[in-house]
């Protein structure tokens, strides 16, 4: 496919690709469309969509956990393709919507679905990646991703164009068919093993093997305390750095995008641009730096560096209020270049670190509780972050640089503390890996 494609060489990975980037068409269609669909075709205030949505999402976290859990004891490659069917059935129902309760009763489950599929999709990644090359797949997915969604946006383009009835319902239909056809590319891989049943694989003694006890390697043997990730609370504070630095996602898309034409001044179409250099650098760039994260010790380290580089970026996009227009456009497109790479360094370094410090029998639950606190770090940041930024000036960026900079620091001696807190794993047969 050529060095610059994000597509994997054949096999596993690429068949998940695929299914990934049909998939994330859809979301492209429904990202650049659902909003104009619900307040021009269906008559709801942009108002009542916006609170809809912010209900709906925050209920919607409340399925990571169970349903990643879920991932860990059935195959999760089966699983995600029944949790696409039933948003395909849920994103049909938007054409029934007709008022503020009926979208409240589509949005709601649509939102469970979605967080769930989110800590389910990680369990399969990790399945198909392995534990060596997980994250290398969690980044090529990624890049897939932006190829994706840029994608659907560009088709979504054609429905915003025409603006009628016919074209929005087009729209709907379009998303709830790549939902589907995205499942059946995931029912053309293997089945994929539980996590519970990768761990018995690795315990089982060889008849007649010598067993040595094994190195202690972060993801091996069972934390203390049972509970679950929810309850582990060395885990907790890894993933609550990552989720604090995962607020750049809201930055990019809606602190940045205001902040360039109220405080910044440029035309409206440079928040095109300025969206166009982050996906440019992600399908170009993801994969080549998510390189050294599989591990938990350099995936800290990893996201040390991250944190540091949003905050190197954040004076960059203050300086702009103060400029004349080209100079400021310039400098909010160097700005979001070296944010880019702070964000894809945070999603290697983020994905290695909830990946190595989860139990191999609880992987999906790990990944669902680390989805839930980015999540509701999400969440928060929308009124936050905007009220931060832009309330704040110039002075709210660097703020707001020190918050991220103080986060990625803490990064590795937080690691270092749940990494200790894990017992020496059992004995195991000499040459299995541990």
């Amino acid at each position: 496919m050529g060095r610059l494609s994000p597509l994997p060489p054949p096999g596993p990975l690429r068949t998940l690709a695929y299914a990934t980037l049909v998939n994330t068409v859809g979301a492209g269609l429904w990202l650049a469309g659902g909003a104009l669909y619900l307040t021009r075709d269906v008559g709801l205030s942009a108002t009542s969509v916006g609170a809809g949505l912010t209900v709906a999402g925050l209920v919607g976290l409340s399925a990571s956990v169970p349903l990643g859990a879920l991932a860990d004891r059935w195959d999760p490659r089966t699983l995600r393709a029944a949790l696409q069917a039933g948003q395909a059935v849920v994103a049909l129902a938007y054409l029934l919507v007709g008022s503020f309760p009926a979208f409240l009763a589509v949005a709601v489950p649509e939102a469970l679905l979605a967080a769930g599929n989110l800590a389910v999709r990680a369990a399969l990644v990790a399945a198909v990646g392995g534990p060596d090359g997980r994250v290398h797949a969690f980044a090529t997915l990624r890049a897939v991703a932006n190829l994706g969604i840029t994608v659907g946006t560009a088709l979504a383009g054609i429905a915003l164009a025409a603006d009628t009835h016919r074209a929005y319902q087009v729209l709907v239909v379009g998303n709830a068919a790549t939902y589907l056809l995205s499942a059946a590319l995931l029912l053309r891989l293997p089945p994929q093993p539980t996590a519970d049943a990768r761990r018995a694989t690795a315990a089982r003694p060889a008849p007649d093997a010598e067993t040595t006890p094994g190195p202690l390697t972060t993801g091996g043997g069972t934390r203390r305390g049972p509970g679950g990730p929810l309850r582990d609370g060395r885990f907790l504070a890894v993933s609550g750095a990552s989720a604090v630095l995962s607020t750049h996602v809201t930055v990019l898309v809606l602190v940045v995008p205001l902040w360039t034409v109220d405080r910044a001044g440029a035309p409206p179409s440079v928040v095109s641009a300025v969206l166009l250099v982050n996906t440019v650098l992600t399908v170009l760039l993801a994969v080549r730096l998510s390189r050294g994260a599989e591990r938990a010790a350099p995936a800290a380290r990893k996201l040390r560096r991250a944190g540091l580089v949003l905050a190197a970026a954040t004076p960059l996009y203050a300086a702009t209020a103060g400029l004349p227009v080209l100079p400021a456009v310039v400098l909010l497109l160097v700005a979001t270049a070296v944010w880019t790479v702070g964000d894809l360094w945070h999603g290697a370094a983020g994905a290695g670190l909830a990946y190595d410090l989860a139990p191999p029998g609880a992987i999906g639950a790990y990944q669902g509780a680390d989805g839930l606190l980015a999540g509701l770090a999400q969440a928060l940041g929308r009124g936050l972050l905007t009220l931060l930024v832009l309330g704040g000036g110039p002075v709210g960026w660097l703020v707001l640089g020190g918050i991220f900079a103080v986060a990625g620091l803490a990064a590795p001696a937080l690691t270092r503390r749940a990494v200790a807190d894990r017992p020496v794993p059992e004995a195991r047969p000499a040459g299995v890996p541990g």
